[in-house]
């Protein structure tokens, strides 16, 4: 579903990412590691068509991604750090604004199961998100990637400031995701997260990935230090 090939990315004297080889198939759930400036942010940018690759190719669902084409926009879904949407809406209208703006009209029966599948209660579906939580946002904006159908889910650091149990719930989110055949590739920096919800892991260093791992194969305690080791 998502395909990286010889992909690179050069800012002046800066390269951002050296030849980047990925494939991440239907409902794998890929995590890439490593520090800030290590490549991750720009690996998901690539492929959501926020920048043009200086070479190399990005592909989703086999069709390569051009800045500001909507081809492969519409297989993808983003959930950022912080979950940008209208705080003045309601959980229902921001899903139902965006299910719009990807082609899809549901009712809101349709929209409150989205949300009721996120783990969003249903006492909080009506009520404004500026009084939502990380968590709460996060569910929200899972419920919109279901809701336009989107086939691969790109996540850049949704577990920064959840506090356990947020964590346990988004946990339980993506591996559900996987299970429904999603392809997720989430840039992070929790080791352990990473060893419980990913079936594969990708760790970055200076642009390049230096390490693939099959998440079954390593516990958390060996990835941290081949991590520390790597980085």
């Amino acid at each position: 579903m998502l395909q990286a090939i010889s992909l690179s990315k050069q800012y002046q004297s800066f390269r951002a990412l050296d030849n980047l080889n990925l494939e991440i198939k239907a409902g794998e759930v890929f995590c890439l590691l490593g520090q800030n400036g290590a490549g991750k942010t720009t690996t998901i940018n690539l492929f959501l068509g926020f920048t043009a690759a200086t070479s190399g190719k990005a592909l989703v669902n086999g069709q390569e991604v051009v800045p500001g084409a909507a081809a492969t926009r519409r297989h993808i879904a983003y959930i950022p750090e912080v979950v940008m949407l209208y705080e003045q809406l309601s959980a229902l209208e921001n899903l139902d604004y965006f299910s719009r703006l990807a082609g899809f009209i549901y009712s809101q029966a349709q929209l409150s199961a989205f949300l009721l599948r996120c783990g969003l209660h249903e006492e909080a579906h009506r009520r404004a998100l500026k009084g939502f939580s990380k968590g709460m946002r996060q569910k929200v904006g899972i419920a919109i990637a279901l809701a336009k159908d989107a086939s691969a889910i790109l996540m850049d650091e949704p577990t920064s400031g959840l506090d356990p149990r947020a964590t346990d719930e988004f946990t339980r989110l993506v591996l559900e995701l996987g299970r429904q055949g999603k392809s997720v590739l989430m840039a992070t920096h929790d080791i352990f997260n990473a060893v419980s919800l990913g079936t594969h892991i990708g760790i970055m260093r200076r642009g390049q990935l230096i390490h693939t791992l099959n998440a079954s194969d390593i516990n958390a305690g060996d990835l941290q230090k081949l991590y520390l080791q790597t980085i």
